[in-house]
């Protein structure tokens, strides 16, 4: 079906195709505008402040206003920390960005809300625990964008609101041009002229329209389904601590209305209490979601959200009715496709997806802030010595959104948590029987198997460790796991994790050496050389980075 469609076009590489004006201010200008156009001011300005660290030429286009939502991000201390550590941000400014902080979360799955001790084993009911430092800070998006935007702009960064993006066209050999037009807030054109610039990077989300073409034809391999609200209410003594993942059903049969099955989740967190929850506070943003393939035959996000109020009752019991009990502030709705070939490599040079664009987070996550925090200096890095080596063709920058192993082993965690349009007779208990003997499992082991899976990094050693007890513990259920997912996708998903202990001892073994070979040099009549050409120590400089990241080796304990 892809290769019968014909994909709007957005970027091209054709100089017959594209806006006219932006091939002749290429073809016509001396100097290009920028070094690099970051699209999507929203989390792109992270990067675009780390490239101007760096000391290149950064603009950033919104096709808004550029701010931050009311809502609080929730974040991990750890992740938050990768910020001060890149220089955007010092401590006393990451302390007065943090509004909200609290122990931790609570995981659990149940098939009823009741109160439980014990294992899944011991009471056929479920499990929980509590997750201590993880998702437990929530800070201010406007104000940490404003700190941010306004360092940008103070070390010569340029930031254009009210600056769609229309078009771009690519030349190889002379750059990228940016089909632009900006207007005031009153939509009065301000300046209609394309950018020029040696790379583009796209943080416009998964809705970008680059990443649309590119992927154009192309059925999202998954999607989370995501409904919720930010409301006053809730008993103000219960809400200290946040859910990160949590269930009180059992797998909702939906055959009826044609949408087959769905387990749904919650994740909650408080807002506004304050640092070290000094505060009370009867706010509280929930979330439910659900996790389902990418069919026609699926509910909608009404469905979703009147579910969504007739359950929140018996997920936090303070509320008897939402209509009459909840101060509501704001609604939250989405879709988040996913798309098993992640990270997105680039169709065309002189172009990088990057963030949520890319699909670089997590498929069991609906938020791209701490994939953003983790890949950071990454991403920095790679994209500054793609600029300093002139490696900007698209075979070059796919280096930097290289195969992950560990991102494309957490698929089998989505299908598990989900149930296949047209399969029938399934356990009402499956999700719930599953969840909770392997977060059992994994709380057992400890924090260093337990934190890294909850904050989106899938290591071999937790894997295979909490698998291994797993089995042990409840072998009669192997089965049943294999029949839900099916052979081709357990094969499928066992190469990945093949790979994840490969990358692993790659990492461990011989990234060492080949940094010191890529760091040899000698001395010439012109001074100190290095063994490797500048392409190539970059290359393989992206090569040890692919090992460690999909290895999830960068997770620092």
């Amino acid at each position: 079906l892809k290769d019968k469609l014909v994909a709007p076009l957005f970027v091209t590489d054709d100089g017959a195709q594209g806006n006219p004006r932006c091939w002749d201010k290429l073809r016509q200008s001396s100097a290009l505008d920028f070094d690099v156009v970051v699209c999507g001011g929203t989390l792109g300005i992270f990067i675009a402040l780390a490239l101007q660290l760096k000391g290149f030429k950064v603009c950033v286009i919104e096709a808004g206003r550029f701010r931050g939502r009311e809502q609080e991000w929730n974040i991990s201390r750890k992740e938050l920390e990768e910020l001060i550590e890149e220089g955007l941000l010092t401590n006393d400014e990451v302390e007065r960005v943090i509004t909200t902080e609290f122990p931790g979360c609570r995981a659990g799955f149940k098939n009823k809300e009741v109160e439980i001790s014990g294992g899944y084993a011991d009471n056929g009911i479920g499990y929980e625990c509590f997750v201590p430092n993880v998702l437990n800070l929530g800070v201010s998006p406007s104000m940490l964008l404003d700190i941010v935007a306004q360092r940008f702009m103070s070390i010569g960064g340029v930031l254009r609101e009210f600056t769609p993006l229309k078009g771009v066209v690519v030349s190889e050999l002379a750059g990228v041009a940016l089909d632009v037009t900006t207007t005031n807030e009153r939509k009065e054109v301000i300046a209609a002229e394309p950018i020029t610039a040696r790379l583009i990077l796209d943080c416009m989300g998964n809705a970008s329209p680059i990443s649309a073409q590119q992927r154009y034809g192309q059925k999202p391999d998954g999607v989370c389904a995501v409904v919720g609200t930010c409301a006053g209410g809730y008993d103000p003594k219960e809400n200290k601590i946040g859910d990160i993942i949590y269930t009180n059903t059992m797998i909702q049969d939906k055959t009826k209305e044609s949408a087959g099955h769905h387990q749904y989740f919650w994740e909650a967190f408080p807002v506004s209490i304050g640092r070290n929850g000094v505060e009370e506070t009867d706010v509280k943003t929930t979330y439910m979601f659900t996790y389902m393939d990418a069919e026609v035959e699926r509910p909608s996000l009404l469905t979703l959200m009147d579910d969504y109020w007739n359950l929140l009752p018996i997920y936090q019991p303070s509320i008897k009715d939402p209509e009459k009990d909840l101060d509501i502030k704001r609604v939250l709705f989405a879709y988040f496709p996913t798309y098993r070939d992640s990270p997105l490599k680039p169709n065309w040079s002189r172009l990088l997806s990057v963030g949520d664009a890319s699909g670089i987070q997590s498929p069991l996550s609906f938020g791209g802030f701490g994939a953003l925090t983790r890949h950071l200096r990454r991403q920095a890095t790679a994209v500054s010595e793609a600029l300093e080596n002139d490696c900007l063709l698209k075979d070059d920058l796919g280096l930097i959104n290289a195969y992950t192993p560990n991102l494309s082993a957490a698929w089998m965690f989505q299908k598990a948590m989900s149930v296949p349009k047209n399969k029938n007779g399934v356990d009402p208990q499956f999700v719930n029987r599953l969840l909770a003997t392997n977060f059992e499992i994994m709380n057992d082991m400890g924090e260093r198997t337990l934190l890294p899976f909850l904050q989106d990094v899938v290591r071999i050693d937790g894997l295979l460790g909490s698998l291994s007890r797993s089995f042990i513990k409840d072998p009669t259920y192997t089965p049943q796991i294999v029949l839900h997912v099916g052979i081709p996708a357990l094969v499928d998903w066992m190469g990945h994790v093949s790979m994840i202990a490969l990358y692993t001892a790659l990492h461990n073994f011989l990234s060492p050496a080949i940094q010191l070979w890529i760091n040899s040099s000698y001395n010439s009549k012109n001074g100190k050389k290095y063994l490797l050409s500048d392409g190539d120590r970059f290359r393989w400089k992206r090569t040890i980075e692919a090992w460690e990241y999909g290895s999830g080796s960068d997770y620092k304990f």
